[in-house]
């Protein structure tokens, strides 16, 4: 059923990155393994060769909790490179500020919301998915995780939005 839900929610006509869907324990989320691949990170503010790269989805946050109440909590915003840009992606001119991160195959839980997302409504249904693998016994990494917006700030309905935390493999 999700998995069908999630084909509708995704058929924006954007290029997402790629994953298979594995079968989870809980019907409130999934379990999809992302295949190895590129993102440029931060803030955009320039590439070089002058290479015009489509709008693609979805933007993800990966929040990396600070380990104390006095520990800042650090945010890299990442943006999925298009296709036909991912074996040899444009340089980004700003090298202090942006980089191009090679993402490993990963697996993650996933729990998809919609409406306008912000950081109290990120943090419940992060909340309700940890509460959801705990139930089913799923190993998952505390921390970090990400949160991931499929859409442009000037759509009004049907939003899609996402928490993500990444599957403990064994071993970890």
């Amino acid at each position: 059923m999700l998995k069908a839900v999630g084909q509708v929610l995704f058929s924006s006509g954007l290029q997402t990155p790629k994953f298979t869907a594995e079968k989870s324990k809980g019907q409130d989320y999934e379990v999809r393994t992302y295949h190895a691949t590129n993102w440029v990170s931060t803030t955009i503010e320039g590439m070089q060769q002058d290479v015009k790269v489509e709008m693609t989805a979805p933007v993800s946050c990966l929040v990396n909790p600070g380990a104390g109440p006095a520990c800042e909590t650090s945010f890299t915003v990442s943006f999925f490179i298009p296709e036909e840009h991912q074996a040899d992606p444009p340089r980004p001119t700003d090298l202090e500020n942006i980089f191009v991160e090679n993402r490993k195959q990963f697996t993650a839980y996933v729990r998809t919301y919609g409406g306008f997302s912000n950081e109290q409504k990120s943090r419940e249904e992060l909340l309700r998915l940890v509460e959801s693998l705990q139930r089913d016994g799923a190993p998952y990494k505390e921390t970090p995780y990400y949160i991931a917006g499929y859409d442009s700030p000037f759509k009004l309905t049907n939003r899609t939005n996402e928490v993500w935390i990444l599957k403990k493999e064994d071993g970890e």
